[in-house]
């Protein structure tokens, strides 16, 4: 696969892709919708989420038409790397690579997210720069979750490394069935 114009459209995907599981992310988290990064995601996801909304309404907290395009846009990809190189895969195993596609780069986002976070809490601790503040109300969640199960010790937080442990093993399991 080492096509140049499979290199553009992989790249091409997984950043719409990254934007749109970013938008998912950002309503999960409750994010602050005014910052001006939410507002760049939000507008840059939107002719697209829009028309998915009308036919697919969201369900609780999760904006089922950011899923739904997630995994469209993890499909078409998959589809039009899979044509370039001139191979098709059975429709049963582009549905497993799509979604495990979409899970794989919803960790990743999550594994960057933290990843930011830990080396601003130990070079900027509350800054209020809007990417900073963003990726603080991503990894919120995380941590709120951790801590439940593993108390911090004093001043010092263990609960990060848990969580790259868990996204790493998760990432690894799901590694086969990327493309």
């Amino acid at each position: 696969m080492g096509d140049p114009l499979i290199l553009v459209v992989k790249t091409l995907g997984n950043l719409y892709l990254f934007i749109v599981l970013l938008r998912l992310v950002l309503q999960l988290s409750r994010a602050d919708f005014y910052n001006p990064i939410s507002q760049a995601v939000v507008k840059a996801t939107s002719p697209l989420v829009r028309p998915i909304r009308k036919v697919i309404p969201s369900i609780g907290r999760v904006d089922t038409s950011s899923v739904v395009l997630a995994l469209l846009v993890q499909f078409v990809t998959l589809l039009i790397m899979m044509s370039i190189v001139g191979y098709q895969l059975a429709p049963l195993e582009y549905g497993i690579r799509t979604v495990a596609g979409v899970a794989y780069h919803l960790l990743d986002l999550y594994f960057w997210a933290m990843l930011i976070s830990v080396i601003l809490s130990w070079v900027a601790p509350g800054a209020s720069h809007p990417g900073a503040m963003l990726v603080a109300q991503i990894c919120e969640p995380l941590y709120r979750t951790c801590h439940r199960v593993i108390p911090s010790l004093g001043g010092l937080d263990l609960s990060p490394i848990f969580i790259f442990l868990g996204i790493t093993v998760l990432k690894q399991f799901l590694s086969p069935f990327v493309i």
